[in-house]
């Protein structure tokens, strides 16, 4: 039986060029799926003040999210096989923070 898990739709859109240019415009849509709740993730790196704006936190905390369950369902994946070995430490100093 699969573990059921939240279901998201995220959109990524290219606003501007590092050279100013504005076109041709980029977007992309994908759906995933994410055993967590991420915007309660999102308040908790929010208020932990980790980083310089709340941009950064939802940045990192998104990147987390997609990062690691990817990571969780591919974990023998040997692709993995060091970040298997710290991740969880590092997610448990920052669930400590």
């Amino acid at each position: 039986m699969e573990k059921r898990s939240n279901k998201y739709y995220l959109t990524l859109s290219l606003k501007e060029y590092a050279n100013g240019e504005t076109k041709p415009a980029k977007e992309l849509g994908i759906e995933f799926g994410n055993h967590d709740e991420i915007f309660d993730i999102i308040e908790k790196i929010k208020a932990k003040k980790l980083f310089d704006n709340e941009s950064e936190a939802i940045q990192f905390a998104l990147g987390l999210k997609l990062f690691g369950e990817i990571k969780l369902k591919h974990r023998k994946n040997p692709l993995f096989d060091e970040l298997n070995e710290v991740f969880p430490v590092f997610m448990k100093k920052l669930k400590s923070l």
